[in-house]
């Protein structure tokens, strides 16, 4: 069975857009293998009144152009700005919280179907599931480095005689540039980071990747080598929250996914997210909540 809810694909995002499509054809390109966003500021607001949080099944990547957002991915809140390279990759859960009325995005979606320009195996590190989303505040070189090749590959799905392979090529063009500037900026990053904060990253890493089925501490201490006690210690300290907490936010967060916009049942949720049985995993919810599992989804 699948696990991963499917949420933000080809086909969803084709029944939002389709009734504004009027509206946004001069800034929007849509196929079952590529979407593509063109300095649009209504995309992202339609996106909004889906009811996050989604789930993301593909490859995205984006820019900011103007104005800015407050977005929580995979449990971690950011404040974006203009001139912030954005990826999110398959695996996401994001939450937004805020725009900015002016806020204005460039970007990209290779959906499933895409013929990805990379053999097996080959995928830019940063794109390879080492990471799930990051953001790149960039020099201004970089960032028209990375529209450029947008807005190339913009008038290239434009043109009569569409050259997949040139797209392609484009495409393994943008991912390249982002894997670079990951690489640089987390080098830059990691050289300054205390001890306590990279072992914090870690935990969230590891918590959003096994959460679902993995609810207690002493596996996160395990993974990391670390003692129970030691690992609970630095969460608390880095963050000012406790590392059961964090856990807890990210089993809630996919269970409400799963309730949102999915059509599983209490039993399916609780059997696939390893609580010992429906009964338990109610209680759990409410007590985090305080709304019963059917109350939320009625919402």
């Amino acid at each position: 069975m699948d696990r991963q809810p499917k949420l933000m694909n080809f086909s969803r995002m084709r029944d939002i857009f389709e009734p504004h499509f009027a509206q946004i054809r001069e800034q929007i390109y849509f196929s079952r293998e590529l979407g593509i966003v063109h300095a649009n500021s209504r995309v992202f607001q339609l996106v909004m009144q889906q009811h996050p949080p989604f789930a993301i099944d593909d490859y995205r990547l984006g820019l900011i152009l103007r104005g800015h957002i407050r977005v929580n991915f995979n449990l971690v809140e950011k404040q974006l700005e203009a001139g912030t390279l954005v990826f999110i990759g398959p695996g996401t859960i994001i939450n937004p919280i805020a725009i900015s009325d002016d806020l204005e995005i460039t970007g990209m979606v290779i959906f499933s179907q895409f013929p990805m320009p990379f053999a097996a195996g080959q995928l830019p590190s940063a794109f390879n599931g080492q990471v799930r989303d990051f953001q790149l505040k960039v020099d201004k070189t970089d960032f028209d480095t990375a529209r450029n090749i947008i807005d190339t590959l913009w008038q290239l799905v434009h043109q009569q005689d569409y050259n997949r392979p040139v797209a392609s090529s484009l495409v393994a063009a943008l991912m390249h540039h982002y894997d670079s500037l990951y690489h640089r900026l987390n080098e830059q990053q990691q050289a300054s980071k205390s001890r306590e904060q990279t072992i914090f990253d870690r935990f969230i890493y590891l918590v959003n990747l096994h959460a679902a089925q993995e609810h207690q501490i002493k596996f996160y201490a395990s993974k990391m080598c670390l003692t129970e006690r030691y690992l609970g210690t630095i969460i608390r300290q880095t963050s000012g929250i406790t590392a059961k907490e964090w856990i807890d936010r990210a089993i809630i967060l996919r269970i409400k996914v799963e309730l949102k916009h999915t059509e599983k049942t209490v039993a399916q949720i609780s059997d696939e997210m390893n609580f010992p049985n429906p009964s338990f995993f109610c209680k759990y919810f409410k007590r985090l909540t305080g709304m019963t599992p059917a109350e939320y989804k009625k919402r």
